[in-house]
């Protein structure tokens, strides 16, 4: 009778394999997710980092007084918050006088020189914007 009843085989011992093999093949396509997800985010930050940025400089020019140095300086303002390093800013007109009508603020940020990991999915990609404001005239407005 007692060979009969038969003991159920241990299958913890029998899988030890096929989770290795499972995981050797799930690993680096998680890896590539993660991974990726990082590159898209700096980037998405790094957009809305030159939007902000143009938005700021071209606010600061449109103000009576103000100079490009001016424009540049709250626009590497943003851009060095989110630690941005390699890019071109470009303010025009380069001189701004008091018969400027309008300032454009220009940015171009290559994403490789500023990516947190070795680009992989955005390698050779440049972000830009750029944003023109009509400038604020004293003379224009009627108390």
């Amino acid at each position: 009778m007692r060979n009969l009843i038969r003991k159920p085989a241990d299958t913890q011992a029998d899988r030890g394999g096929a989770v290795t093999v499972e995981f050797a093949l799930t690993v680096p396509v998680l890896f590539l997710l993660v991974f990726a997800q990082l590159e898209f985010a700096r980037a998405n930050m790094i957009r809305h980092a030159i939007k902000t940025a143009c938005y700021e400089g071209t606010r600061v020019g449109i103000v009576p007084g103000a100079t490009a140095a001016d424009v540049e300086d709250a626009a590497e303002f943003v851009l060095n918050a989110v630690s941005l390093t390699d890019f071109d800013l470009t303010v025009e007109p380069s001189v701004i006088t008091s018969d400027t009508t309008s300032v454009t603020v220009t940015i171009d940020v290559p994403v490789a020189e500023n990516s947190w990991l070795i680009p992989t999915f955005l390698n050779g990609t440049v972000l830009s914007n750029s944003m023109t404001l009509d400038r604020e005239r004293v003379d224009l407005v009627m108390f």
